[in-house]
């Protein structure tokens, strides 16, 4: 330990680490999100036309405006888990999980694309940023004996909480860019 409390092998590369990364790969996502999925939206709705009306219609209603604060909500709440996983020398089970929802959730964006066959938003960062960043600090916390073991539920509450962070982002972002009615 160092007199900070913090063990030396996690420093905050590897804590506020995942708030850069995070920051970095969702600037792409933000970049081309919104306008991608516009000009895509007819396309993958006849290329899968087993998804349901209302995915298609849930994902064709959220505007730039609402798309930004989404990713803003999700800031803090990556930030947050960030700062518990830096407070806590990588021990928060809140960090070690938005660590590993980031990174499955990298692998969410590289199926994506290979499910249109082409480039989609966070698919460049993903495999360049995302699951690299996600491997190196895991092998960090590893290393210094506080990376909790991972089962296969841990996989499932890394997706969930990833998903579970992603609904919340943009139910409280319709909340706030929701235009009053007169």
């Amino acid at each position: 330990m160092t007199d900070t409390g913090i063990d030396s092998a996690i420093n905050s590369a590897v804590t506020y680490g995942l708030f850069a990364a995070w920051a970095l790969h969702d600037t792409e996502e933000v970049v081309y999100g919104p306008g991608w999925m516009r000009e895509n939206l007819p396309g993958l709705k006849e290329r899968f036309p087993g998804v349901p009306d209302a995915v298609w219609q849930a994902l064709g209603s959220v505007d730039d405006r609402e798309f930004r604060a989404a990713v803003g909500v999700m800031a803090a709440i990556v930030g947050a888990a960030a700062v518990a996983g830096h407070r806590t020398g990588g021990r928060s089970a809140f960090y070690q999980g938005a660590l590993n929802g980031f990174g499955l959730h990298g692998l969410v964006h590289l199926a994506q694309a290979a499910a249109v066959r082409g480039v989609t938003p966070g698919s460049v960062t993903s495999p360049l940023l995302v699951i690299p960043f996600t491997l190196w600090a895991r092998g960090r916390l590893r290393r210094a004996g506080v990376l909790r073991p991972t089962r296969g539920r841990d996989v499932l509450a890394g997706l969930a909480l990833a998903g579970g962070a992603t609904a919340v982002s943009h139910a409280v972002a319709r909340r706030l860019t929701r235009r009053p009615r007169f």
